[in-house]
């Protein structure tokens, strides 16, 4: 048995005493430090030799040159659109309404659980023990997703979709909504991975009553209320037009703003509606990539924090990679603000780590539950390589995290005390199988659904305008372009 098979075998108990290089708990770096996990949880923390001394069952575990952090925790995510993920590559804004509705309504309960499990892979690789997942629009049971995420090991908030605005948006079908969504919150409430939530994908999808009722749901359950607003210049320009309100400014007027909302986005925001959101104790889901992708504008964060508006970072599907996160939270506020006023730190470093981790979690109501190493919380945490020349040497670890850090780096995820992946893989059920499973699926799926792609793929385009800067005539492109 090789050195790093020991290790491995030795991290799948279910107590550990850890004696990282470092540890980085409560928002610093702390060295010389131990932490003892047990029942899925942290029990103690302190200085190593305090910590062996205290609990001498156990036999500690030293793993200098690694980092011991907290897991990311994803705002945002939509795991169900793994599937089609680069479909959405060029394309205009809004892009739900032509690739992922018609994508996610065709999928069955067979591909709903495939497509789930394949993002839930993709974030644990990328180093989050947690995500919120903003509701599906397949007609497959939604326990699909569940099942995904519980097999994977990812912590989940898990969404149930309340629109009501697709029929007639009845007292009769808005009933049956909230008799389904004050089920979802039963069936999940005590589940040690799956947390659940609801939500309206933009507040134009549903009746004024339906976000009042969902969001009055949530606050008095404990659960948090999701919608996606202020994204997109199209929806706010609706919102105007039908109700002289922009779409934050709709959901105050009907009573969906406070602690327990996140919403997702607030790209697009005024000096008043960051007023709303601060004075209400309203969330905001932060989605650099997103913006960088296929958004309009980017979201004031700094702004936010000095407001005191809370937010966490999410991914929106784009990229599972926690560092790369981080990196694109620091850099967007650096192009679309920093530069025009002179600030050169945006955030130091240390906001976008803490944002990512305890921030995040707080916002998506699981504060207590996850996002720090702290006694009591759940044992959701990485095993970082410092030992590359990238984190060689060290001045400014947390900085150097924000910028320098990288999903090859994570040598070890772990859940609730349980170790899941290992070296990039997980250590109890065949991934590969997975990935083969779903390239098998994959090209029926994406081709039986009615999807309308607006940008070519990549080869396409670079025939269209030349090679090597040679100069082609235009051709028009439209709905007979390629899906994939």
């Amino acid at each position: 048995m090789t050195l790093d098979q020991q290790l491995r075998q030795r991290l799948s108990s279910s107590e550990l005493l850890l004696c990282p290089g470092e540890l980085l708990a409560n928002g610093s770096i702390q060295r010389d430090m131990g932490v003892v996990t047990s029942a899925g949880r942290f029990i103690d923390i302190g200085p190593k030799e305090a910590l062996i001394a205290r609990h001498p069952t156990l036999s500690p575990i030293d793993l200098p040159g690694h980092l011991m952090m907290p897991g990311f925790v994803d705002s945002h995510h939509h795991l169900t659109q793994s599937l089609g993920k680069s479909l959405v590559f060029g394309e205009p804004s809004e892009i739900f309404r032509r690739i992922w509705v018609p994508l996610e309504s065709s999928l069955d309960e067979r591909l709903l659980h495939l497509s789930s499990k394949l993002a839930a892979l993709e974030a644990l690789r990328g180093g989050f023990t947690t995500a919120v997942d903003a509701g599906t629009r397949s007609a497959g049971e939604i326990g699909a997703l569940a099942k995904a995420a519980e097999e994977s090991g990812l912590r989940c908030v898990l969404g149930m979709i309340c629109n009501d605005r697709g029929g007639s948006g009845s007292p009769q079908q808005r009933n049956a909504i909230l008799d389904r969504a004050v089920a979802h919150l039963a069936d999940y409430r005590d589940h040690a991975l799956i947390h659940p939530s609801l939500a309206i994908s933009i507040p134009e999808a549903a009746s004024d009553d339906m976000l009042n009722d969902v969001a009055t749901l949530c606050r008095d359950k404990g659960a948090i209320f999701q919608s996606h607003v202020n994204e997109h210049l199209q929806a706010v320009e609706r919102s105007l037009v039908t109700r002289s309100q922009r779409p934050l400014e709709h959901l105050h007027a009907v009573g969906a703003l406070g602690p327990q909302t996140l919403i997702a986005h607030a790209t697009l925001v005024t000096p008043d509606e960051l007023n709303l959101l601060r004075d209400t104790d309203t969330a905001v889901a932060f989605n650099p990539v997103a913006s960088s992708w296929k958004g309009n504008a980017v979201a004031p964060a700094l702004q936010m924090a000095a407001l005191g508006i809370r937010f966490g970072l999410g991914t929106d599907g784009t990229r599972s990679d926690g560092f790369r996160l981080m990196d694109a939270a620091e850099t967007s506020q650096r192009m679309a603000f920093g530069l025009a006023t002179g600030d050169s730190s945006c955030g130091g470093g240390w906001r976008w780590l803490e944002h990512a981790t305890q921030g995040s979690a707080e916002c998506c109501g699981l504060g207590s539950i996850t996002g720090d190493i702290t006694v009591d919380k759940a044992a959701d945490f990485l095993l970082v390589d410092l030992e590359v020349p990238e984190m060689t040497p060290s001045w400014d670890r947390p900085w150097e995290l924000v910028r320098y850090g990288n999903r090859d780096q994570i040598e070890a995820v772990f859940t609730a005390g349980r170790l899941r992946l290992w070296q990039g893989w997980p250590v109890d059920w065949d991934a590969r199988a997975l990935l083969a499973e779903v390239r098998e699926v994959a090209p029926a799926a994406i081709n039986k659904a009615p999807i309308q792609r607006v940008h070519p793929t990549s080869e396409v385009h670079r025939e269209r305008h030349g090679k090597a800067g040679e100069a082609t005539p235009s051709r028009q492109r439209g709905n007979g372009e390629p899906r994939c």
